[in-house]
């Protein structure tokens, strides 16, 4: 999926929601793990219920690697659910891979070729080399770590050089020389707040991958303050306060009513623009 339809799809569903399908055995409905494969069972039921709600999904690859050749079977049969039945919805292999050159070429050939998944996220630490291999794929997203949302991102992506730039600002500046904003992305946690005006003028025109609304209490109004342009340049994702919204046989539903009060708060958003 090219730029132009990702923003088309975000302007004619009004949302720029993101569901994150982190499925934990340990934590879905228990009459689900009846089933021959509850955890695709229980992410087909959150895809149903959510879809017309959000423009992307976002699987989180240790969820499902976590469980062995069953978990990636799960992980592979959701990603041809979402292309067989709502392939215009972007989906985000969250694998946060990077290697040397050879090693990355073959990360990208599992992701975009075996898998077909529209990006892939990526760390950019070994620089360049091991990122230049996921940019060769048409209508591919590389979507780079560059100031995420846990406590630790302070330890290293705040630190400064002698010129007083911080690392996550390095990580974007030079990445541009990569790649422009049709195939590449930042991670912003929601939880840095004003830090996207800081985030916007190194990186104007870029998507950026927001994290942490919902269970990490990051606010979507002011992500949207300092971080939305007019093309909007957001994916907001929500994993647990969505899926994990109840345990019940009703789960789904659940799920749904926390996805649209979401989108409704997209939607105000959007028409501000």
């Amino acid at each position: 999926m090219n730029r132009q339809e990702l923003v088309k799809q975000i302007f004619e569903r009004k949302t720029f929601l993101c569901v994150g399908l982190d499925t934990d055995i340990k934590r879905i409905p228990q009459h689900l793990l009846r089933e021959a494969d509850p955890i695709f069972t229980f992410n087909r039921a959150i895809i149903d219920a959510t879809a017309p709600y959000c423009v992307a999904y976002k699987p989180n690859l240790a969820f499902y690697e976590s469980m062995g050749i069953e978990g990636m079977r799960a992980f592979g049969e959701t990603v041809k659910y979402l292309k067989d039945n709502y392939p215009h919805h972007f989906i985000i292999a969250d694998a946060k891979r990077g290697d040397i050159g050879n090693t990355s070429t073959l990360y990208a050939r599992t992701f975009f070729e075996h898998y077909d998944v529209d990006a892939l996220t990526v760390a950019p630490y070994m620089g360049e080399d091991s990122v230049k291999p996921f940019l060769g794929y048409k209508d591919k997203w590389v979507i780079l770590l560059a100031l995420t949302s846990n406590k630790g991102s302070a330890d290293f992506q705040l630190t400064e050089d002698a010129d007083g730039h911080r690392l996550f600002e390095r990580v974007i500046s030079k990445s541009q020389e990569w790649a422009d904003s049709g195939k590449m992305m930042y991670v912003v946690g929601a939880t840095q707040g004003r830090m996207f005006s800081d985030i916007r003028k190194a990186a104007p025109n870029h998507f950026l991958l927001v994290p942490g609304v919902g269970a990490q209490g990051g606010s979507l109004q002011e992500v949207c303050k300092y971080g939305i342009i007019k093309d909007c340049g957001l994916l907001v994702n929500s994993s647990r306060g969505i899926i994990y919204a109840s345990s019940d046989e009703l789960f789904a539903n659940a799920a749904a009513e926390k996805a649209r009060e979401l989108q409704k708060l997209m939607a105000e958003e959007l028409d501000k623009l």
